[in-house]
């Protein structure tokens, strides 16, 4: 089913007259440098194709031919070279102490291209030849064109053009791009026939190797492989050592896959985000201006130079839902998300899900809504990413540190509107008493999970029903919602006895009161009396009434909170914390500036 929808997906790519996917037996790499050429084979120039902004590389992509999985990957052997195309180590010999990558090169030229009568393919035998008879040349020739350190301090990718040649590059010219197409189609005794699994065509040359997927956040920089064998226990009987077999694909829809894949995960696409651990890449199965404007990366990521996207994004379905905009043509363009995780030389599937428009734009709006909380700071963002909320449930705020599957559960569970899932409120929990703080994106992941968690335990509950309001919730009878507004007051009296304390009850008590309250809030209202004695009449009093207002509905206080009691616990803490920040009337005892 996954591989299907890419294959579907590079296909309409390809009919699109603005579509930049490359076509079969073709890839689209960076390109650092064109050798221009004259017909007698001498160099007469050095094409850089980049630019350096502010210390940053900025290479131009080209379409280059593709023979083979070492258009992404080379192996260690030093005689898989590219056509017209590759590292300088191949094209030049350079840094190739056993001289293996240059002659490679120039064998895969004539293999590749035959008794081929262009002056173009003509031109670099011959420049290739002057260079393997003469290998100190290549030192002088960079030298004259001034690319001597560039070279030095990297493998740069090369190709060639004819000085004076219109066409371009010498793997665009006419008769190149026709025989290379006609030794493409070709079939010899080398080619292995079979039914592919993904097309459920028959008799079709397979794929022997899959070409590499890169981009795969944590996977190795050279590339991974989604389906592949490398020990006996993973092959079918009577396949050994024959990795096409195993796993029957055909060679056009392997690489209309592998293409449409790195093509999604490419560094600054639209279509991917960054999930936790799990490369995360969205597209669909039609053309929507839902997804024109704003992508579904949007909702779940953030980019430095427009972090504010995600909020219009919200705000713009928001708009769409409550108007009924949303277009009717496109209520069932289904959507396909496609969650990959790192594993070795391998690529994990975390999570696949697709779903319609109609039923997708209500799930993640429902996300954002579930998520609202009153704001700590003006600068807490209104609707936080993934990446970010993840990383305040993280040790020291890395990403390294969050459980490996839960960023992948989480987005199943917005996506698919289900309750999230247990982990993640144990990783809030676990951090707020960690850090003795209950943080904005803390708070929200906490009212988030309470909610869905109470309508999953009421099922006649109305989707859009909050439990667990925005704000401070004085009618809320919760007991460990009321524990932790009962430890914010405590806190404030302390706090208005004591200006300026640098530690105050929550420091030592926090992780002890919203486990044990039997254990720790007797000593709490017994410190309390102390510190009122420090305040004015007004103040003690306004104090009072307000302790007497959170305890009325509490029988007793629990020995023991569970953890979905610990969440409640500091999300009532939060909210009444909140609450004395907020600007109040004139005659309110408390102060209304916002804590630093």
């Amino acid at each position: 089913m996954i591989l299907q929808e890419l294959v579907r997906y590079y296909d309409r790519q390809r009919a699109l007259p603005d579509g930049d996917m490359a076509p079969p037996g073709w890839v689209r790499r960076p390109l650092d440098y064109l050798i221009e050429l004259a017909p007698d084979g001498s160099c007469t120039n050095l094409l850089s194709r980049f630019t350096v902004e502010k210390g940053k590389r900025k290479t131009w992509s080209a379409l280059l031919p593709a023979i083979g999985k070492q258009a992404l990957k080379h192996t260690n052997s030093g005689k898989d070279a590219n056509l017209l195309w590759d590292n300088a180590s191949f094209v030049l010999g350079w840094q190739d102490q056993r001289g293996t990558k240059l002659m490679s090169f120039i064998h895969t030229i004539r293999h590749w291209l035959p008794q081929l009568e262009d002056v173009g393919v003509e031109a670099v035998l011959r420049f290739l030849s002057n260079i393997a008879a003469n290998p100190d040349d290549t030192r002088a020739l960079l030298l004259k064109f001034g690319a001597l350190a560039d070279f030095e301090s990297r493998d740069p990718v090369l190709a060639f053009q004819l000085v004076g040649d219109l066409s371009g590059p010498i793997h665009f010219r006419p008769d190149v791009t026709a025989a290379y197409a006609a030794r493409l189609t070709a079939t010899d005794d080398t080619v292995t026939l079979g039914n592919c699994l993904v097309s459920g065509l028959s008799d079709v040359p397979l794929s022997m190797n899959e070409t590499v997927i890169k981009g795969v956040w944590g996977a190795q920089s050279s590339g991974a492989n989604i389906v592949s064998f490398n020990a006996r226990a993973f092959e079918s009987y009577g396949k050994t050592e024959r990795q096409g077999e195993n796993a029957p694909v055909g060679q056009r829809a392997a690489f209309a896959y592998t293409t449409a894949l790195n093509h999604l995960l490419e560094s600054g696409s639209r279509n991917r985000v960054q999930v936790g651990d799990a490369s995360t890449v969205f597209w669909a199965d039609g053309a929507s201006s839902f997804d024109s404007e704003f992508t579904l990366a949007d909702f779940f990521g953030e980019t430095k130079d427009d972090p504010d996207r995600g909020v219009r994004a919200v705000q713009a379905l928001h708009q769409a839902l409550a108007t009924g905009r949303l277009p009717v043509g496109e209520r069932d363009v289904t959507f396909f998300v496609l969650g990959l995780a790192p594993n070795a030389a391998r690529i994990s599937i975390r999570f696949w899900l697709q779903a319609r428009l109609a039923d997708l734009a209500p799930r993640i709006l429902r996300h954002f809504e579930d998520l609202r909380v009153v704001r700590r700071f003006d600068s807490d963002p209104v609707a936080p990413s993934l990446f970010r909320l993840l990383a305040g449930l993280a040790l020291q705020g890395k990403l390294d540190n969050v459980p490996p599957r839960l960023a992948g559960d989480w987005m199943r569970a917005i996506l698919d509107g289900q309750a999230y899932p247990a982990t993640l409120l144990n990783a809030a929990v676990m951090r707020c008493k960690a850090e003795q703080e209950v943080t904005y994106l803390r708070a929200a992941v906490l009212k988030a999970w309470l909610n869905r968690d109470h309508r999953r335990r009421q099922p006649d509950t109305d989707d859009t029903t909050q439990h667990f309001k925005e704000r401070l919730d004085v009618n809320q009878t919760d007991t460990p919602y009321r524990l932790g507004r009962l430890f914010a007051v405590l806190e404030q009296i302390q706090r208005q006895a004591m200006p300026g304390i640098n530690a105050t009850i929550r420091d030592r008590y926090y992780s002890a009161a919203s486990t044990t309250p039997v254990a720790v809030f007797t000593t709490l209202l017994r410190l309390k009396n102390a510190h009122l004695k420090k305040l004015s009449e007004g103040q003690t009093v306004w104090f009072e009434r307000l302790i007497g207002e959170v305890l009325a509905p509490l029988q007793d206080f629990p020995r023991q909170l569970t953890l979905p009691q610990q969440g409640r616990f500091a999300l009532g803490y939060y909210h009444q914390r909140q609450d004395f920040f907020t600007r109040k009337d004139s005659d309110t005892p408390t102060n209304n500036t916002q804590e630093e």
